[in-house]
């Protein structure tokens, strides 16, 4: 059963709970699921805090490209603590029930953290091309006062994304099941509840995620195509190689967030199927922010360094 409240002056029922279906229903398999889980979210928040501190700590990170890889970290941590401790809860304790406010809550800083980190990657691009393609200028062009503003411009983009998906989803009236089938609060999965002809409301939605998931990517794309452009007019191969180094990094990272990103919010609604969604959203909810400070670290000689000599000092006095 689930709860519900009559609303007598609309003469209609107003849903005030919602029930999270998870990834299964076999207690055993949850007991699994919830192990393996709780390991990852450890390991997300260890990798991403250890980035913060080296960045933190060490005097030759103090650069533009390690001020965006530590925003970046404290921003992984936020999206996932958005929704895996839930998860982790519902697991756990079998008890899937989440209330109206919290799951518009939820929503609202899922998509928050998710649009600030398109266009907190962005930003990393532009300075990876600031950087190879106008090496003179760089200290000009990304000194500290134009880091802090694309970073605040980054946030702010991912709160007027969310601000207006969540007010048009839950601004609607839901109504017969409450049953959520997925592990947080999504929106597709929300509209299937909703009263009556949801058409615009999905259009709308496609709309505000096509914006502000395509403009930060073509911002990308542009900053690429110069460095790739660049790359491409140097005239030994080490050099080539070593150029692109500096960059690889963040364009493995772009391509597993927004490759997975855009296959879920950007595709047809008849392609719509509830458990690939779910199972889809585990890729970028969980294993992006796993596999980013990895990549950063083994794919980074600089962060590797910065780690020996913290190693080194703490070791050896």
């Amino acid at each position: 059963m689930f709860a519900k409240k009559e609303n007598l002056l609309w003469n209609s029922t107003a849903l005030f709970e919602f029930i999270l279906l998870g990834l299964s229903d076999e207690p055993t398999l949850q007991c699994i699921l919830f192990s393996i889980f709780l390991v990852i979210y450890i390991i997300i928040l260890a990798g991403n805090l250890l980035i913060i501190l080296l960045t933190l700590v060490d005097p030759a990170l103090h650069t533009p490209m390690y001020f965006f890889l530590r925003s970046l970290s404290f921003l992984e941590i936020c999206y996932t603590s958005v929704n895996v401790p839930k998860m982790l809860k519902n697991l756990l304790s079998g008890n899937k029930a989440i209330s109206f406010l919290g799951c518009a809550v939820q929503t609202y800083f899922t998509f928050f953290l998710g649009g600030s980190e398109c266009f907190l990657l962005a930003s990393m691009a532009y300075d990876r091309y600031v950087a190879i393609c106008k090496p003179l200028h760089y200290h000009v062009f990304m000194n500290r006062k134009v880091c802090m503003g694309l970073a605040a411009a980054s946030w702010l983009s991912g709160f007027l994304m969310s601000f207006g998906h969540t007010s048009m989803v839950f601004t609607m009236s839901f109504c017969g099941s409450n049953e959520i089938n997925h592990f947080f609060c999504d929106i597709p999965p929300l509209l299937k509840l909703a009263c009556g002809d949801t058409s615009r409301t999905e259009i709308a939605v496609f709309v505000v995620a096509m914006i502000f998931i395509t403009f930060p990517f073509l911002l990308i794309l542009m900053s690429y195509a110069g460095i790739i452009a660049t790359i491409l007019g140097i005239s030994s191969a080490e050099g080539r190689k070593k150029t692109f180094s500096t960059c690889s990094s963040h364009l493995i990272v772009v391509i597993l967030f927004y490759g997975s990103g855009c296959i879920m919010y950007l595709k047809p609604n008849s392609t719509y199927s509830p458990n690939t969604d779910k199972y889809l959203s585990l890729f970028y909810t969980i294993f992006s922010p796993i596999l980013n400070p990895i990549i950063y670290s083994l794919r980074n000689t600089e962060v590797k360094g910065a780690f020996k000599r913290i190693w080194e000092k703490k070791a050896f006095g």
